[in-house]
C-alpha cells in the first residue's frame, strides 16, 4: 500500500472526529499509515471557529473536555469560537493527530476489492473502514415559504450571523424556536426592534440543564429514531429551551412575546393567514441544521424511512461505515462516548474482514 492507502479515514475533525482519532491511536492504529483525519476548514475548531464572536464562552450549555486532555479554566468572557479553537490546536499537538486540511471531500465509493475510495479535491485515499464525522454546520436548513424571492430586505440563516451591530436601525423577525434562535433574538433585541416567530409555542424547563440526566434522556430519543432508520431530530430540540436568568430578563422586556409561524412572505415582510402583515428589514432563519453526509451518497445508505438504520455507531447496511456526530452523537453529549465504541466496533471488524 502507499502513503493514502490507510486502515481508517476519519472525515471531520471537529469534537466527534478528534475523538475517533484519539481513540484509534491508543488502539494501536499508526498516524498516517494507519489512520488519517480529513478536514474541510483552514484551521481546527470544527463549527466552532464559524460562531458568532458575541457568543461568549459563558453563553453555551458548556464545551464537554475531550478525552486525555481537559479544557481547564478559560476566561468566560471570551468569544467561544476562540477558546474552542486553541483548545482543539493544541489537542491535535498532544495526541499527534494526522489531520489534513484543507481537504474536502466529495464522494465515498466501493472499490472491487472491498475497500472504500474517499475521493477529495487533494487527491484519492482509500481505507477498509470509515468515521463521518462531519456533522451539521455546512449543511443549514432554509425553510421555503410563498414569495420568499420577492423579499426587498435580507435574508439570513444562523450561519450567516456575525453579530448584532449591522441590524442598528432595521425591524428583524427571527424565526425559530431553538437556543440559537434565543440567545440570537437576545442580541438583537438590545441594538433594534425584533419580532419572534415560531412553528408551535416554546416551552421553557426550568430548573439546570444536567448532563447526566438531561442530557442523556435526550440522547436516547434520538437513538431511537435512528435505529428505525428515520431522520435524527437534533438533540437540542429534545432536551427543549433552558429558563435562565437571561431569558427571564427577555420575557419582562417583551421579547419573548412570540407570534406563530407567518404563511408567506411579500416585499415588504410577513403576512399571516387572516391578513395581518408586519414589515420587516430583515429574516433571520434559526432554524437548524441536517447532516452533511452527502458525499456519502454513492454507497445508497439512506433508508426507506429517509435516515440511516444506525446499531450504536455502525450503519447497519454496511459496517464499515461509522457514524460520529450524527444523531445521538451531534452535540457534545454524546461525542465522546461515540468515539470510543466507533473504534472499538472497527477494530472487531477489521480483525474478521478479509484484507483487501
Amino acid at each position: 500500500m502507499d502513503g493514502r492507502d490507510v486502515d481508517v479515514v476519519v472525515i471531520g475533525a471537529g469534537q466527534a472526529g478528534l475523538a475517533a482519532g484519539y481513540f484509534l491511536g491508543r488502539a494501536g492504529f499508526a498516524p498516517e499509515s494507519g489512520y488519517v483525519l480529513l478536514d474541510g476548514d483552514d484551521g481546527p475548531g470544527g463549527a466552532w471557529r464559524h460562531r458568532w464572536r458575541t457568543l461568549r464562552l459563558d453563553g453555551v450549555h458548556g464545551i464537554h473536555d475531550l478525552p486525555g486532555l481537559p479544557l481547564g479554566a478559560a476566561d468566560p468572557a471570551r468569544p467561544a469560537a476562540e477558546v474552542v479553537a486553541e483548545y482543539f490546536q493544541a489537542y491535535e499537538r498532544e495526541f499527534g493527530l494526522p489531520v489534513h486540511r484543507p481537504v474536502r471531500v466529495d464522494a465515498v465509493r466501493d472499490r472491487p476489492d472491498g475497500r472504500l475510495e474517499v475521493s477529495t479535491d487533494s487527491g484519492t485515499w482509500t481505507a477498509r473502514a470509515l468515521v463521518n464525522a462531519t456533522g451539521t454546520w455546512t449543511r443549514p436548513f432554509w425553510p421555503h415559504y410563498p414569495g420568499q424571492e420577492s423579499f426587498r430586505g435580507r435574508q439570513l440563516h444562523t450561519a450567516d450571523y456575525r453579530g448584532p451591530e449591522e441590524f442598528v436601525g432595521r425591524h428583524v423577525v427571527v424565526v425559530g424556536g431553538g437556543t440559537s434562535a434565543v440567545q440570537l433574538l437576545g442580541e438583537i433585541s438590545e441594538v433594534t426592534s425584533t419580532t419572534w416567530v415560531t412553528r408551535r409555542p416554546p416551552e421553557f424547563r426550568v430548573g439546570e440543564f444536567t448532563r447526566e440526566e438531561h442530557g442523556r434522556a435526550a440522547v436516547a430519543k434520538v437513538e431511537e429514531r435512528v435505529r428505525a432508520g428515520l431522520p435524527p431530530a437534533s438533540v437540542v430540540s429534545v432536551t427543549g429551551l433552558v429558563d435562565t436568568p437571561r431569558t427571564r430578563e427577555l420575557r419582562e422586556r417583551g421579547v419573548l412575546d412570540r407570534l406563530p409561524m407567518f404563511d408567506r412572505i411579500n416585499p415588504e415582510g410577513v403576512v399571516w393567514a387572516d391578513g395581518r402583515a408586519l414589515r420587516a428589514d430583515v429574516i433571520l432563519w434559526c432554524t437548524g441544521f441536517r447532516a452533511a453526509m452527502d458525499h456519502l451518497a454513492p454507497l445508497r445508505l439512506r433508508a426507506p424511512g429517509g435516515g440511516i438504520t444506525m446499531d450504536g455507531t455502525g450503519v447497519v447496511d454496511d459496517r464499515r461505515i461509522h457514524l460520529v456526530g450524527y444523531g445521538p452523537s451531534a452535540s457534545t453529549i454524546g461525542a465522546n462516548r461515540v468515539g470510543r465504541t466507533a473504534v472499538r466496533e472497527i477494530r472487531r471488524y477489521l480483525s474478521l474482514a478479509p484484507v483487501g
